[in-house]
C-alpha cells in the first residue's frame, strides 16, 4: 500500500487515558494509615517519573521537559513533554531540562515537542469501613506517527491493576497533498486489540466505542482474587473462615462499584 503523502505534517492528536485502581483491605484505622503511607512511598514522584520515561522509550518519543511533585499529605504527579523527532539543541526552550532533574519535587510533568505524558496518584480510604483504594490517572498524548497504544501493556503491569478504565481518542485532522482531510491514520476497532491475550484472560472486559467519532472506551475488572494480595500486614491463613468470607464480599463489592460506576446497596 502506497504511503499517504501529506500536505505539511501529521497533526492528528492521539490520546490514551487510564484510570487504574488497586484495592486493599485494612482491618484497623492504624492499618489504613499505614497502607496510605506505604502507597505514597511506593509510588512517589521518582518512581512515577521512571515509569513515564519508560513509556517515552516504548513509544519512541524524545523527552524535552519533566516536572514532578510529591504532595502533602499524600499523592504525586509527573508531567513529561515529548517530541516525535529529536529536536535540535538550538531550538529547545532554555527552560526545558531535557529529562535531567535538578529539583526534588513530588509531582512530575513531562513535555514532548508535540505531546505529553502525565500521571497523578490518589490514595484514599473509606471513612467507616476497612476498604482502602489507590487510584492512578495516566494520560499519554501524542501527535504524528508515534502511537500511545504501544505502552498499554507496560502501564497495565506497572501497577496492581484490579480495575482498569481506558479511553482512546483521535482528535483533529491532517491533509493530504490534494487538500483532503484524514481523521485517522491507522486502523482501530477496540483498545482490547492492543492488549496481550494472556492479560485479557485475567479480566472481564467490556467496550463502549463510537467508531465513527474515533472514540474508544474499555473497562476491565480482575476475574479472580487471591485474598493475600488484598490484606495488609496479615495473611489469610491467620483469619477465620467467616472473616475471610466477609473480606471477600467487601473487596468484591468495592471492585464492582468502581467497574460499574455506581454504589451497590447493602443487602438486608
Amino acid at each position: 500500500m502506497d504511503k499517504l503523502r501529506l500536505y505539511g505534517f501529521n497533526n492528528l492528536t492521539k490520546t490514551l487515558s487510564f484510570n487504574i485502581y488497586d484495592v486493599c483491605y485494612t482491618r484497623t484505622k492504624a492499618e489504613r494509615k499505614a497502607y496510605i503511607e506505604y502507597i505514597d512511598e511506593q509510588y512517589n514522584s521518582d518512581r512515577l517519573t521512571k515509569i513515564l520515561l519508560d513509556v517515552a522509550k516504548i513509544i519512541d518519543a524524545n523527552v524535552l521537559n519533566i516536572a514532578k511533585q510529591d504532595y502533602d499529605p499524600v499523592g504525586a504527579s509527573v508531567t513529561i513533554m515529548i517530541s516525535e523527532d529529536k529536536v535540535d539543541e538550538h531550538q529547545i526552550d532554555a527552560s526545558c531540562n531535557m529529562g535531567k532533574l535538578t529539583l526534588q519535587k513530588e509531582s512530575v510533568v513531562t513535555h514532548l515537542d508535540k505531546s505529553h505524558l502525565t500521571v497523578h496518584t490518589y490514595p484514599e480510604t473509606h471513612p467507616d469501613q476497612s476498604i482502602a483504594t489507590f487510584r492512578v490517572d495516566i494520560d499519554v498524548s501524542t501527535c504524528g506517527k508515534i502511537s500511545p497504544n504501544k505502552a498499554l501493556n507496560y502501564l497495565i503491569h506497572s501497577f496492581d491493576s484490579d480495575v482498569i478504565i481506558m479511553d482512546y481518542r483521535v482528535r483533529g485532522f491532517t491533509r493530504d497533498i490534494d487538500g483532503n482531510k484524514h481523521f485517522r491514520d491507522h486502523d482501530m476497532h477496540s483498545i482490547q486489540d492492543y492488549i496481550d491475550e494472556d492479560t485479557l484472560k485475567l479480566y472481564t472486559a467490556i467496550d463502549m466505542n463510537l467508531d465513527h467519532s474515533n472514540i474508544y472506551h474499555t473497562k476491565m475488572m480482575l476475574n479472580q482474587y487471591n485474598l493475600d494480595n488484598y490484606l495488609f500486614n496479615v495473611l489469610s491463613s491467620d483469619l477465620k473462615d467467616s472473616e475471610k468470607l466477609k473480606i471477600y464480599a467487601e473487596i468484591n463489592k468495592e471492585i464492582a462499584e468502581i467497574f460499574y460506576g455506581m454504589n451497590i446497596p447493602k443487602m438486608k
